[in-house]
């Protein structure tokens, strides 16, 4: 999961069991890994050299699936991001053993203790990885950035690269940078706001230890240079989606804004946090005056990133305007092929419009089915990062059988009450009755089954 940490494996034999209940691969079949192999001899021999420009990465220091590289150039007062993306399509041809194992994977699988890739690691952390130790193939997309913040993709190439350096996230300083880096971010946030986007991002939960046998769900710092380098991500992602669209082919990513019960839940969940959220401010307004340093601002912030009806891939419809609610833009997934099967057919897409090409058939048939097979593999992962919170909060709480804590209703039927602890960034359901949203209750926590990643808890206030 990559929204939290077990550093003292806390949650092991958890972790364990839902690998198993939920099947996650721990291989790949012979023949995939075979194919894997040969594909990661493939010599490039359609790319432009492009090894002279100074590309680098910035990703967490462990991560060895790098799909992006960057440099940055001026132009008069635009700057020219060139984005680089792990030419993925070179190394998987359609219809061979590599291409249908990641059709039916769809994406990675992240879990505390390890994720299943979509690929097999001699491509996806090997040879197609833009790492630092020798040229690799890439396709190059070249972003321009007005000085309000607007972007136009102004071209893209199958090109070969050299990564300068492996940049990482928690020891990178500005000399390490391109000179334009802290600017281009500055711009992407600032036309983010003058459109109203409501983009969250809350910080890495972890599991630490407080005592022997004790933990707590706590929140890392997110560090400035994750949140800059996201809005390069998110620059190309968008330049991508409106060039596809004028073009009226593609795939979009989808999502419509929390509705009005969500919201209320949100500001429930603000008030059992002891967060100032004034009734005339909008959701989206305020969101943006959250702090992930805070503890309980990143619990809201992730509690916000949840409340959503969910983001879903669309093809290109005429008539229907492609939207994302959280972007307040036309968005498109093109920027991590390694890790998600959608964005491999993305960039094939650009490429060709990009170059005066019609889009393949292959990849246009692609558009119409990714959907269903992508909305299946999100679906899966959402269902193993529910029930690793589940074990994580079933660990933390282990030994606290018999203790009282405050809490607020966010949600009231028939069945009883989802609460939100007051303090700790925990949601459960009590039976309960005679109480509304808003309500504040005490609870006594009556029972933990980490096995069954379960906690229960009776109101007796």
């Amino acid at each position: 999961m990559k929204t939290l940490v077990d550093p003292t494996h806390a949650l092991a034999r958890g972790l364990r069991a839902i690998r198993t209940q939920y099947q996650v691969p721990e291989s790949f079949p012979p023949e995939v890994q075979t194919a894997a192999e040969a594909a990661a001899r493939r010599t490039p021999t359609e790319h432009v050299d492009r090894t002279a420009e100074p590309f680098v990465t910035l990703d967490p220091a462990s991560s060895t699936d790098l799909d992006q590289a960057l440099s940055i150039q001026t132009a008069g007062g635009d700057l020219l991001l060139r984005y680089a993306i792990a030419d993925v399509a070179w190394f998987v041809r359609d219809g061979d053993p590599l291409d249908a194992e990641a059709w039916r994977r769809g994406e990675t699988i992240y879990l505390p203790d390890g994720k299943a890739p979509l690929y097999p690691p001699v491509l996806s952390q090997g040879a197609a990885s833009l790492l630092p130790d020798g040229p690799r193939p890439a396709v190059i997309f070249t972003v321009r950035v007005a000085g309000d913040g607007a972007v136009k993709l102004d071209g893209a190439e199958r090109a070969l690269i050299r990564s300068r350096a492996k940049l990482a996230y928690d020891s990178v300083t500005a000399a390490d940078l391109p000179a334009a880096f802290a600017e281009l971010s500055r711009r992407i946030t600032a036309a983010e706001l003058a459109r109203g986007a409501a983009r969250v991002d809350p910080p890495e939960q972890e599991v630490s230890a407080t005592g022997p046998g004790a933990y707590q769900l706590a929140f890392r710092p997110r560090l400035a240079a994750e949140d800059q380098n996201a809005a390069l991500s998110l620059a190309t992602n968008m330049a991508i989606a409106d060039a596809l669209a004028a073009h009226h082919t593609g795939l979009f990513r989808v999502m419509a804004a929390p509705d009005a019960r969500a919201v209320a839940r949100l500001r429930n969940t603000a008030r059992a946090y002891h967060l100032d959220w004034p009734e005339a401010r909008s959701l989206d307004d305020y969101a943006r005056t959250l702090d992930a340093a805070d503890p309980q601002q990143a619990a809201l912030m992730l509690a916000i990133r949840r409340a959503g009806q969910g983001a879903s891939y669309a093809p290109y419809r005429d008539g229907v305007t492609p939207w994302h609610a959280a972007m307040a833009a036309t968005y498109a997934h093109a920027t991590a092929p390694l890790r998600r099967l959608a964005d491999r057919y993305v960039v094939e897409a650009t490429l060709a419009i990009a170059n005066g090409r019609a889009v393949p058939e292959t990849v246009s048939a692609a558009f119409e089915t990714l959907p269903k097979v992508m909305a299946k593999a999100e679906a899966l992962g959402g269902q193993i990062d529910r029930a690793v919170i589940d074990l994580a909060e079933a660990v933390m709480l282990s030994r606290d059988v018999g203790e009282t804590f405050d809490a607020v209703v966010t949600d009231a039927d028939d069945r009883g009450a989802r609460i939100q602890m007051c303090g700790a960034p925990v949601v459960a359901r009590v039976a309960a009755t005679g109480v509304a949203p808003g309500d504040a209750v005490r609870v006594t926590l009556t029972g933990v089954d980490v096995d069954k990643r379960t906690v229960t808890f009776e109101r007796i206030g």
